[in-house]
């Protein structure tokens, strides 16, 4: 199916802990099984980084460095933040694969071989732009992004963009990719 897996990227809110709302740095609780699932990717050989749109940044309720220190802190190898609210019009905001752009330059990846994990649609928009594989989880608004854009005409484009895989959290997303990789 695949190349081996160089790097997986994993959204924040919603998809390793919290909900569908912005919960600030300190006060951040993670799923149970994220830290096992980042240390799964992780001895696997895989790079395993957060992707993550964060405008509180810009409307200076939060400090980016307080977000990268917790994402560290939860094992990612590296933090790729978008600070900007919708409006700025940046190039790094989600659904544009700025970030991932960024990371592929960076780390000199293969963005066919790497794969995005998030629970709304602007994750899988980024991560079709970049041509990685997607993965929609159904914790956060996962379950109703998924139903949403599934049942919508409005949003008419489900068959162009539609995950790769959907699972019902992080944890059997990670399973997905350590089966899919290698093989």
């Amino acid at each position: 199916m695949v190349n081996s897996i160089q790097a997986v990227f994993i959204d924040r809110d919603g998809t390793i802990g919290g909900n569908e709302e912005v919960i600030l740095p300190g006060e951040f609780q993670i799923f149970s099984f994220t830290k096992a699932s980042i240390n799964q990717l992780k001895g696997a050989g895989k790079l395993v980084f957060s992707f993550t749109n964060q405008p509180v940044i810009s409307k200076g309720e939060a400090k980016r460095e307080d977000f990268e220190r917790e994402l560290v802190a939860f094992g990612f190898d590296g933090v790729y933040l978008c600070p900007h609210q919708h409006h700025e019009g940046c190039a790094c905001r989600k659904p544009s694969a700025g970030m991932l752009e960024k990371a592929a330059r960076e780390y000199k990846l293969d963005l066919r071989n790497c794969v995005v994990i998030g629970d709304r649609w602007t994750d899988l928009l980024a991560a079709n732009e970049a041509g990685c594989l997607k993965v929609l989880v159904k914790t956060g608004v996962g379950t109703v992004t998924y139903e949403r854009y599934r049942n919508d005409e409005y949003y008419g484009k489900w068959s162009e963009i539609a995950p790769d895989f959907v699972a019902e959290n992080l944890e059997e997303a990670v399973d997905w990719v350590l089966r899919i990789s290698d093989s």
